[in-house]
């Protein structure tokens, strides 16, 4: 019997001591998309760190008293644990104000400090994204310093980077390191296929990324990185108007159980009868992801997006129109239709801490069909109108492509291989048909339209593009970093022309191929103490694309234009890391880039310039004294040149060397202050400030638009209390001033042509997110 005591006894004090020693659950995760933050430094009140794994999770000794949780690119979080008062530990950590050294992927698709790469890039983060609350791209984009993303209604758009405002392929999209279209087949309107409700963080590449990337990332790539699964569960639902008959609905959520995790979101857009004239669309997104984790080394990514535009096209005003702000349409025919597909599977293994691979399988399929109003043309006999006519086309391809990388550290020099390679395999067709236009030339309106049946074009394309690039990056020095890239392309087109040989002036069939290779030679240089310099010199290259080289409107042949790009910059802190400035200076020289010539009957096509020249400075400053009040300015002042370059007019050839390149503003800036009072916790307000230069609108320099200045504001609540803990509300109003103003204007010999901005819009919405872990 005492035997029995005795073990009865001792059973009973090694379960008190193993219960002294329970350890406590938790999770970190970001307080916005509540996806785990595996990288997050966590100490306890000892000095010790505690281990976090792949998912976020972590275990805490119950005799420890305190938590401090640091993560590059938030605010760092403590916790009392004498307070708590529940038996797992959840922390959500918030993206910070200034972010001195934001972790970013773009540079090399693998996870870095931004002061690690020589290169301008900016990031837009979830903070950013979710205070903003757009209803389009540009709204988000046009606050990165050196970007202006030209709105031109219902998502559509064009962009300026480095560049004039420009139609042209010179710019790279991508999602989640994936370019969204293949080579050759650029749409400057592409970034209405992206699905904004699914967008976790955007990065943008500045200049030249050509020897990472490839094909058309001369003035910009940018990266669309979008949200995953969170851990444990979590939702979000939004419906949101304006006083224009803007509708949307806003829904998405997902879980993480075990080794399996699943996202699901988007958003549902309606307008009809909005501030101008002719301009319904109807807009549907959706993304799809799951994650599936082998073990802490492996793991399987499957995303899928789908996104479908139906919009009706007003066209651009005339000057009469525009200045007396009647926003009515020429026509009530002209439309785009947009489907766009896009899946991929991403496997990645971790060998060990200095060996890693990824391998991408990707598929897209996209249909563009549209009656476009900018195809519509007078036919005039010594200035008397005698006809006018247009087309209707089509567009499609389908893409099946891989992209794999590995990446291996060496001791030697602190360094690092990259070796990657590209493949994409994307069969396309166009078509396009002749229309006669009735005009009622009194009025300047188009009435209708008969389809002649005629082709103009009528293609099929084999688009094919493989690449092979590395990149090595070495510490000789401490401070010193050096990177050194280079990728080689080989881009063909296999053309099959569906005409008779008796209506095309090309041929049956024929074969273009276009081999580059494009370099790079960067370096960082670490002053200490949040101080440095980078730079770089870069190629950027541009193959023509499929719709220029083989359109029957093509008058002369077009060849592949090349960019040398040099560029330094630099970044500091002060003020006690309450303040941030970033400042990169560049110099890219263009050699036959291909630019839009605008013909007598107000079309276009494009045509290589000999030479040009683009110059610039661009800068960012942010700042916030007390951790409720931020403010940030950012812009750039640059000079775009035709160095070598005449158009035929009238049978003379006219050279306009020397010449401020048209529709390239000298200053852009955008400019921002947020408010987020301590005392009223959940509220936000926000002034924002837009600057357009004026500009030259044509090459010429004869004639020109002023620019504009714009001011927006943003307000919202996050309710706290615990009844209604998840709702929000907010209000924004752009253009508050109710100022009258064009994204863009073009200039022809018969007038000034103006694509008119929004009027003032104010819009409201309400939303409700949960979470559990």
């Amino acid at each position: 019997m005492n035997r029995y005591f005795i073990l009865f006894i001792y059973f009973l004090f090694l379960s008190v001591t193993a219960q002294s020693q329970t350890l406590m659950p938790g999770s970190v995760t970001d307080a916005i998309t509540h996806e785990a933050l595996p990288g997050t430094v966590i100490t306890d009140n000892n000095n010790k760190q505690i281990p976090v794994n792949a998912k976020g999770e972590f275990n805490v000794p119950v005799n420890v008293t305190s938590l401090k949780f640091v993560m590059v690119g938030y605010n760092t979080h403590t916790v009392n644990l004498t307070e708590v008062k529940f038996s797992r530990l959840n922390i959500a950590l918030s993206p910070s104000l200034i972010d001195l050294q934001p972790v970013i992927v773009s540079a090399s698709r693998e996870g870095q400090s931004r002061q690690d790469a020589p290169i301008a890039i900016s990031k837009i983060n979830s903070v950013q994204i979710q205070d903003t609350k757009a209803t389009a791209l540009y709204q988000l984009l046009n606050k990165v310093p050196g970007v202006y993303m030209v709105n031109l209604g219902n998502e559509q758009h064009t962009m300026a980077i480095r560049q004039p405002i420009t139609y042209n392929a010179l710019y790279l999209y991508m999602e989640d390191g994936v370019p969204i279209r293949p080579t050759g087949i650029f749409n400057h309107n592409a970034l209405y296929e992206i699905n904004m409700s699914g967008v976790k963080d955007i990065e943008v590449i500045k200049g030249p990324a050509s020897s990472l990337y490839g094909s058309n990332s001369i003035g910009g790539a940018i990266n669309f990185i979008t949200q995953g699964p969170p851990a444990g569960y979590a939702g979000n639902f939004s419906i949101q108007g304006d006083n224009y008959n803007y509708r949307r609905v806003d829904a998405d959520g997902g879980f993480t159980k075990g080794k399996f995790g699943l996202y699901i979101g988007g958003y549902a857009v309606k307008q009809r009868n909005g501030w101008q004239d002719y301009s319904d669309f109807d807009k549907y997104s959706v993304n799809f992801k799951t994650t599936y984790d082998f073990s802490s080394k492996t793991k399987l990514t499957t995303t899928a997006a789908y996104n479908y535009l139906n919009t009706q096209t007003p066209g651009s005003l005339d000057a009469t129109r525009f200045y007396s702000r009647n926003y009515g349409s020429n026509n009530r025919f002209t439309y785009r239709k947009v489907e766009a597909f896009r899946a991929g599977a991403n496997l990645q293994h971790t060998w060990n801490e200095k060996s890693s691979t990824f391998l991408t399988l990707f598929y897209r399929t996209n249909t563009t069909a549209q009656l476009p109003s900018y195809f519509i043309s007078d036919v005039r006999v010594a200035g008397v109108y005698v006809s006018s006519n247009g087309q209707v086309n089509d567009q499609r391809f389908n893409s099946y492509g891989l992209l794999t990388q590995h990446r291996m550290d060496f001791d030697f020099l602190n360094s690092r291989l990259i070796v990657g390679a590209y493949v994409d395999n994307s069969p396309s067709s166009f078509y396009a048909q002749y229309l006669n236009i009735n005009k009622d030339v009194a009025n300047n309106y188009y009435t209708g339209f008969t389809n002649t049946g005629v082709y103009i074009d009528d293609y099929r394309i084999n688009l094919f593009n493989t690449a092979a690039y590395t990149q090595y990056q070495m510490n000789p020095v401490k401070p010193l970093r050096i990177v050194l890239g280079l990728r080689y392309d080989r881009v063909r087109y296999n053309f099959n022309n569906n005409l008779p040989p008796s209506n095309t002036k090309y041929k049956q069939q024929e074969t273009n191929d276009f081999n580059i290779v494009a370099p790079k030679v960067g370096l960082t240089y670490d002053l200490g103490n949040n101080k440095g310099l980078y730079a770089n010199y870069s190629v950027g290259f541009q193959p023509p694309e499929t719709g220029g080289l083989y359109s029957s409107r093509q008058v002369s042949p077009l060849k592949q234009a090349t960019f040398n790009n040099y560029e330094i910059g630099g970044w500091l802190s002060a003020l006690d890391k309450k303040m941030f400035f970033e400042v990169s200076l560049y110099s890219l020289e263009g050699k036959n880039e291909i630019i839009t010539q605008l013909l007598p009957d107000n079309t276009t096509q494009n045509q290589n310039a000999g030479a040009t020249l683009h110059r610039g400075i661009e800068y960012s400053l942010t700042y916030a004294p007390v951790n409720s009040l931020s403010f940030r300015f950012g812009g750039t002042n640059a000079r775009h040149t035709y160095v070598d370059y005449s158009e035929v007019i009238s049978g003379k050839n006219v050279s306009y060397n020397g010449k401020t390149m048209n529709n390239a503003p000298n200053w852009i800036a955008n400019s921002e202050i947020t408010y987020k009072p301590n005392y009223f916790k959940g509220f936000r307000i926000a002034a924002e400030w837009q600057h357009l230069d004026g500009f030259f609108t044509n090459p010429a320099n004869t004639k020109s638009y002023s620019g504009y200045n714009i001011y927006n504001l943003r307000m919202g609540y996050n309710f706290t209390s615990k009844a209604i803990k998840g709702a929000g509300i907010w209000f924004n109003a752009l253009n508050i001033t109710n100022a009258l103003y064009a994204t863009n204007v073009v200039s022809n010999q018969y007038g000034d042509t103006y694509t008119a901005a929004p009027p003032r819009v104010f819009t409201l919405g309400v939303s409700y997110s949960f979470s559990k872990y």
